[in-house]
């Protein structure tokens, strides 16, 4: 997500995500999430309910490159959509929810009275999303109101409000502000204030030479979109705004600096704020996002913030205010008439990601349903698409990874006593959140408009930052879930120490009864651990069991285990996609270690817990093979080089053939599955390879 955009369900710093198919609001209507699948695709499954050998290439040798052994075959098949940046298992599941949350959206059946008068505002809303007709004949007249108040601001600090007021519509803020649990008070809520300001991917793509024709197309894409409203030099506009945010880049956290959790939390009041920063107007910044009252402020990049506010106040008035312009349009561009969005989704997703078509509106259609009112779908879809039986079954799969889990922190040869013990203590206090959330959102409040979409977008942005507002001074609500059911993905969060599950994401391929023990435990199995080991890695090891930020480890056991973390990232930093692209093992390290551990910890459940299917009925697999394989086809995905590109400077995760690569050849038990030997590309002697968890 770009940091310009503004977002009411992304996840804050520390929430952990297993896999990539989150939506947001301001920027989810021109993501690859759905779709129908072309003809000549290979289908999801590798096999008719259950997983075979089949997909794989069995010319490869399983030591050399297990993913092509066993992918191969279906990734040589696999296209990626000219509507897609990536293609994989995972977007034809989404494919698949998508069309049938559209059924939902699309219906005409009666509903329950508890469910009826949100879905009705869902419609609605999807419907205005598809009234292509009203919208461009509005052309940029929605946009009038916001555009004149940033022409008629005569000061900083006018921007500066309006920035504030940014929490309730499409404008553009320097610095990010939010409601969220509070990391050393984790019953409280707390303001959270972090830098922002870019709209480029990621810091590095203003600072970096491989870059250069992107941050070319960018100052062209900036001055098409301030012409687009008529505003005055927009070509000169858009290269001060250019100079801006790389300046901003410059004094801005990397990507990895902002993933030590005790770095990014400091406590201040306003005034303290306005003393460390006081190039910013800060007051009416606070008021106009109706935090005017606060006392109590968390700052995350705290070094970064004043250097960002110096830089606001040396910049010109003129230079601000295009600023502003330009990110307003452009946040706003897929709500627009179409030429606004054809250049949002020119630049954004095919210059930075390759992406060749836009979706069918449909499909954006319901991104943004979901985005904006998912649960209200959500309680639809649940009764509809999700099994009972498979919410029980999940929840006891859950349980007996986390027994396994405890096993092993019992078995952990370097991690001493007292360490050990508030380890499983920690175990013991994790919540599993499985399908759908226990209290389900209330949008009685929200106002949906089916001839007013701008609209529509703005008053759910102000809907959902009001009712983040409200709780600001109450107990964390811990029935509270961050995405809606339908969502193919699932999350730790730190500060709850909770693993969240959604229903969506509880299928095949990842799970199903036919699959058998070994399949399901390598694909959903190994998900879930993944999630349970994020509260164990170099992130969520600084939180304890009542999601508290605070040291638990002794010295040494910290030390122990920030070498093996360290040994893992040099790993992974030799990795290179492309030529000249290498993952950035420190960027990448709490994902890395959740999938080396939450692999792990399933094989241990499924060996401690499950009966192994018989070699004769599995294809001739053994059940520790058939785990494996299941893992490996359960990343099974194309990337174009753009999005990697793009993906390896700013996202926490590695590309998926190393998910399967990398993690691999630190497990012992896979090398006698498949008996790995020496000489082999993916050997790595016993002495070299990664225990942590």
């Amino acid at each position: 997500m770009q940091r310009a955009a503004r977002s009411v369900v992304g996840p804050p710093l520390g929430r952990h995500h297993a896999r990539r198919v989150v939506v947001f609001l301001l920027c989810a209507v021109f993501g690859p999430t759905s779709g129908s699948v072309a003809a000549g695709q290979p289908k999801i499954l590798a096999g008719t309910g259950n997983y075979v050998i089949a997909g794989g290439d069995t010319a490869v040798n399983p030591g050399d490159d297990f993913n092509m052994f066993a992918n191969g075959t279906y990734l040589a098949r696999l296209k990626i959509p000219a509507h897609h940046t990536s293609y994989g298992v995972d977007e034809m599941l989404a494919e698949k929810v998508d069309r049938q949350v559209r059924e939902i959206l699309e219906g005409d059946r009666a509903e329950s009275p508890e469910t009826a008068p949100d879905l009705s505002k869902a419609r609605t809303l999807y419907r205005a999303f598809m009234d292509q007709h009203r919208i461009d004949a509005a052309g940029a007249k929605p946009l009038s109101p916001d555009l004149a108040a940033i022409r008629q601001a005569q000061t900083k600090a006018d921007l500066a409000a309006l920035m504030g007021a940014s929490v309730r519509g499409f404008e553009a803020a320097l610095f990010d502000v939010s409601i969220d649990i509070d990391a050393r008070r984790p019953d409280r809520y707390a303001v959270i204030v972090s830098q922002s300001g870019l709209g480029l991917p990621d810091r590095d793509y203003y600072l970096l030479p491989q870059f250069a024709a992107e941050r070319a197309k960018y100052r062209g894409y900036v001055a098409q979109a301030l012409k687009s409203v008529g505003w005055p030099d927009a070509n000169a506009r858009a290269r001060a705004v250019l100079a801006y945010e790389s300046r901003i880049a410059e004094a801005s956290w990397a990507a990895v600096e902002e993933r030590d959790p005790n770095r990014a939390y400091n406590p201040t009041t306003p005034a303290g704020l306005a003393a460390a920063a006081p190039g910013f107007d800060w007051v009416p910044f606070l008021a106009a996002a109706g935090l005017g009252g606060v006392r109590r402020l968390v700052v995350q990049e705290n070094t970064s913030v004043p250097r960002l506010a110096a830089i606001y106040a040396e910049t010109p008035v003129a230079t601000l205010k295009a600023w502003a312009a330009f990110h307003l349009v452009d946040n706003a561009a897929p709500y627009l008439a179409r030429p606004f969005a054809d250049a949002h989704f020119a630049f954004h997703k095919t210059v930075l990601a390759g992406q060749l078509r836009q979706s069918p509106r449909w499909e954006r259609a319901v991104a943004l349903v979901n985005s904006t009112m998912g649960e209200a779908v959500g309680r639809r879809y649940v009764a509809a698409f999700f099994p009972l039986d498979t919410k029980a079954q999940i929840t006891a799969m859950a349980g007996n990874l986390r027994r396994a889990f405890a096993a092993r922190v019992q078995q952990v040869a370097w991690m001493g006593p007292e360490t050990r013990q508030r380890a499983t203590q920690k175990l013991a206090q994790l919540t599993v959140k499985v399908g759908y959330p226990a209290k389900w959102r209330d949008y009685s409040e929200l106002d949906v408009r089916a001839a007013d979409l701008y609209g529509d977008v703005a008053r759910a942005t102000t809907f959902e930052w009001n009712r983040r507002l409200a709780r600001l001074d109450q107990p964390v609500d811990h029935a509270e879930w961050e995405v809606p059911p339908q969502t193919i993905d699932a999350y730790y969060e730190p500060r709850a120490n909770e693993v969240v599950l959604p229903a969506a994401i509880l299928q095949a391929p990842y799970f199903d009864a036919r699959f058998g023990a070994a399949a399901n435990y390598g694909s959903i199995g190994a998900l879930i651990g993944h999630e349970m080991t994020h509260g164990f890695d170099d992130e969520g090891r600084g939180f304890d069991g009542t999601g508290t930020l605070v040291d638990w480890w002794t010295e040494e056991d910290a030390r122990e285990f920030n070498a093996r973390a360290g040994a893992l990232a040099a790993q992974y930093a030799r990795y290179e996609p492309h030529p000249g692209v290498r993952v950035n093992g420190s960027l990448t390290n709490g994902e890395n270690i959740a999938d080396l551990g939450g692999l792990l910890v399933a094989l241990d459940a499924y060996h401690r817990f499950e009966k192994y299917e018989p070699v004769a009925a599995t294809g001739g697999l053994t059940g520790d093979q058939r785990f494996f394989v299941a893992y490996a086809q359960s990343w099974r995905e194309k990337r174009r080089e753009a999005a990697v590109r793009r993906m390896v400077v700013s996202d926490p995760h590695a590309p998926e053939q190393y998910r399967i690569n990398g993690v691999l050849r630190n497990v012992d038990a896979w090398y006698d599955a498949f008996t790995v030997v020496p000489g082999d590309k993916l050997y790595l002697d016993p002495t070299a390879r990664v225990h942590i968890w």
